[in-house]
């Protein structure tokens, strides 16, 4: 079983990163009420040997990238890939619009690098396509990023494969980041594309809807390896494809390193077989 994965031959992470968005307050609006532990957190879990970070210019908005340049800037020689996004606004509290208008990206991708501090972004993605444009329209800022040395790779999140086929012929595509878990498998097609491409597929809400919400099965599976249904959902995703990239959000630093240790769990071929029939696969 891998346990890295390596952006087009160029950038090699650990498969079991951390997705930021819980890092802000209420509605997704703000700093968390207590930054510095937030700060801590971010730290620990570099510590802890994680070295892929998922953020947004939509959390916050803005304040969570602040946020992670202020926390791991001092940290950068540990070779840290850090991935944004952008192409969605926050007209309030958890409510999200797409804006694919190119001149909007553009200043999506500048303010990025302002907030990260950093020459260059690691993985820029398409946060939404946006209807009211076409995505070669949309990504053509992004690849003129790229050509300028601003993007090191570019990635997508909530598409279809013809999507990403359309997409590819304005720039490469190395990532696609859509809602998966153990329970929703809705685009699975697209996990076989982006595995068949080596491009990394990277689920959103991973975990599905909380360790107590999953089927029966997940939990006797849990008891037997003395882990929890989460970490379970954790080490099935790490199994089902070799592509897949988990950023597993959280606050706490017990769940952060519950969630780093999950990795480690090796399931049984029935084990897997029997979680495999939870998504109706």
């Amino acid at each position: 079983m891998k346990t890295k994965f390596k952006f087009a031959n160029s950038i090699e992470i650990n498969r079991l990163g951390y997705g930021a968005m819980q890092l802000t307050g209420a509605g997704v609006l703000g700093d968390p009420s207590d930054r510095p532990s937030a700060v801590e957190l971010l730290r620990t879990a570099v510590a802890e040997g994680i070295n892929f970070i998922d953020t947004a210019d939509s959390y916050g908005p803005h304040t969570n990238e602040v946020l992670i340049s202020d926390a791991l800037s001092p940290l950068k020689e540990k070779h840290l890939t850090i991935a944004t996004k952008g192409g969605l606004e926050r007209p309030g509290p958890g409510q999200w619009s797409p804006n694919g208008r190119p001149e909007y990206i553009q200043n999506a991708i500048d303010g990025s690098l302002k907030r990260l501090r950093v020459d260059a972004i690691d993985l820029w993605q398409l946060h939404r396509v946006d209807s009211r444009y076409p995505i070669e329209d949309t990504l053509a800022p992004v690849a003129a990023a790229v050509k300028a040395g601003k993007i090191k790779h570019v990635g997508l999140s909530e598409v279809d494969v013809s999507l990403i086929e359309r997409a590819q012929k304005v720039v490469p595509i190395a990532s696609v980041q859509n809602h998966y878990n153990l329970e929703n498998r809705e685009w699975e097609s697209v996990l076989e594309y982006t595995r068949s491409r080596g491009m990394a597929f990277i689920p959103w809400f991973p975990l599905a809807s909380g360790p107590d919400e999953l089927a029966n099965p997940v939990h006797n599976i849990a008891k037997a390896h003395r882990a929890s249904p989460a970490q379970i959902a954790i080490a099935w995703l790490i199994r089902h494809s070799d592509n897949i990239v988990i950023i597993a959000g959280t606050k706490s630093i017990q769940h952060l390193r519950e969630n780093i240790a999950a990795a480690g769990i090796e399931l049984t071929d029935e084990e897997y077989r029997v979680l495999c029939k939870i998504g109706g696969k």
